[in-house]
Parts: structure tokens; C-alpha cells; sequence
């Protein structure tokens, strides 16, 4: 008998010991991957905005978290904005009826470390909406300032491909033209849908104003060689600019055998793009009208 209480003694502290290590483990991996995810993520946005890796980032450019949520309430639903302030530091809650009328307004102390973690966020547009009131994260926006001036905005999206759902990050000015697009995830089938994520299809967006995005449409036809060079960027920078120029009001080449995938992007950018459009212009007009100090 006191053979087998020694016995599982052993396998108790064993079992433990071993959970401990591997719970350390764990953490410190789990804290690694989000490091290497944000900078993986950061990298991406430099390169949409014209820094690709290696090209000297300004001091004087700053990212500013924007993040929506979907207010709902027994007689009510509205639009909530988690916006940072300009010098007092922390966010301002901003929340707005669907009619794009001004609810209220609230300080939230809440810094941008704790920001960017979902759960500290939550609580605090929780409690900044009070009891009674569901809270819903929709989306997250990154105004781009440099020199205070407002320079443009990093979008996240997704939206159904030909498979699964398709992740794109968009870079647009403040005409809500496209700077860039970078797809992030997608299961669409190799050597067909898959070619979303080269140069020749997303390049394609590159450059297309906002007007031509809202009629956007896409043609199943052969890219033109000498476009499709300046695509690839096997041309100079002037030639890419001027191709770029020549194509920006026309519609999407569609890519070879897989016309589905490539209108679900085309139809998933128009989308992202102009649905931000509507609701940063309506933010804008409240901010203005308020006289509300943020830090874009």
C-alpha cells in the first residue's frame, strides 16, 4: 500500500512539474508569435503606404487606432467609436445614432497598450455604454497622419471568396483612393484563385480612384503584355506611373479560370472602401461639429 501512495505521489508531482513547464512554455511562445504577428502586420502597412523594407520611415509619421463597435439596445441600435484624444491622452467614446446623429460622448482612460488587447477594450466600451446595452466589435481603422496632416487610412476586411473568406488589408488617401492592397489570408485553389495574391492582379487596384472603385467591375479578357509588364514591375518607375495613369478608370482583368475569385476581391474592395467612405465622412461631421479634440 505504501508502495502505491509513493507511486502516485511521484506521477502527481511528475504530472505537475510537467504542466508547469509546458504552461511556461506556453506563454513565452504564445507572447512571441503576437510579437512576431505585429510586426509581420507593421511591415505589411509600411510597404502599403510606400516604405517598403529598408526605406526610411519619417519621425514625423503616426498610426492612429480607430476602433467601431455595434451598440445595440432593447429600442435601439447604434454606432460606437473608440477614438484616441489629442492631448489629454486615452480615448474618447463617441457613439452615434444610425441616422448619424450624436448620442454621447465619453472619456475612456484607457492607454494604447491596453487598447490594442480586446478584452481591456471591451470592458471599457462596456462601461463607457453602461448596463443594458450589448457591445459588439466590428472593425478596426488606422488613420495615418504625417506632420498632423491626415495622409491616409489602413484597412482591414474580409469577405467571401470562391472557397472561404478572403482577408485583404487596403491602404487608401484621404480621397479614398487606392494606395495598396495586400492580401493576408485566402484558401482560394493554387494556380487559379490562388493568383489573387500576386503583383499582376493586386497591382491592378493600385492607383484607382475612389469613383472608378464605386463602378469597379471585372472582364475576362487577356491583360494587355505591356500592362502586364508595369504590373509585374518589370518596367521603370515612370513607365509603371504612366500605365498606372492610363488604367485607372478601366475595370479588373479577370484572372485565367478563375473569374469568381477575382470578382470577389474586386466586389469585396468596392465594398470595404466604400462603406468606410459613408461612415468616416459621417464621424468626420460629427467631430467637427462637436468641436471634439482627437489626435487625427
Amino acid at each position: 500500500m505504501k508502495n502505491i501512495i509513493t507511486i502516485v505521489f511521484r506521477l502527481t508531482v511528475s504530472c505537475l512539474l510537467a504542466a508547469t513547464v509546458m504552461g511556461v512554455c506556453f506563454i513565452f511562445t504564445s507572447n512571441a508569435k503576437k510579437h512576431n504577428e505585429h510586426v509581420k502586420e507593421q511591415q505589411v502597412m509600411y510597404a502599403l503606404l510606400g516604405y517598403e523594407a529598408g526605406a526610411e520611415i519619417p519621425t514625423t509619421l503616426a498610426m492612429h487606432e480607430v476602433y467601431r463597435y455595434i451598440i445595440g439596445s432593447s429600442d435601439r441600435q447604434s454606432i460606437g467609436y473608440l477614438v484616441p484624444r489629442e492631448h489629454e491622452g486615452g480615448f474618447l467614446f463617441v457613439n452615434i445614432d444610425l441616422n448619424g446623429s450624436l448620442l454621447e460622448t465619453k472619456p475612456v482612460s484607457l492607454s494604447e497598450a491596453e487598447a490594442l488587447e480586446v478584452e481591456p477594450r471591451t470592458k471599457a466600451v462596456q462601461a463607457a455604454v453602461g448596463p443594458g446595452h450589448s457591445v459588439m466589435f466590428a472593425d478596426q481603422t488606422i488613420v495615418v497622419t504625417n506632420n498632423g496632416r491626415r495622409t491616409g487610412y489602413l484597412l482591414s476586411g474580409k469577405f467571401q471568396g470562391f472557397k472561404t473568406f478572403v482577408k485583404v488589408m487596403l491602404a487608401v488617401d484621404p480621397a479614398f483612393s487606392i494606395i495598396g492592397m495586400e492580401v493576408l489570408e485566402h484558401e482560394e485553389d493554387p494556380g487559379l484563385g490562388a493568383e489573387i495574391e500576386q503583383d499582376y492582379f493586386k497591382n491592378q487596384f493600385k492607383g484607382k480612384p475612389f469613383e472608378a472603385l464605386k463602378a469597379i467591375a471585372v472582364v475576362k479578357a487577356p491583360i494587355p503584355d505591356d500592362y502586364l509588364a508595369a504590373l509585374n514591375g518589370k518596367v521603370g518607375e515612370e513607365d509603371i506611373e504612366k500605365f498606372r495613369e492610363e488604367y485607372k478608370d478601366h475595370d479588373i482583368y479577370a484572372l485565367t479560370g478563375a473569374t469568381i475569385s477575382s470578382r470577389a476581391v474586386a466586389n469585396g474592395v468596392k465594398g470595404i472602401v466604400t462603406k468606410f467612405a459613408y461612415r468616416v465622412n459621417v464621424l468626420d461631421e460629427v467631430l467637427k461639429e462637436q468641436q471634439l479634440a482627437v489626435s487625427f
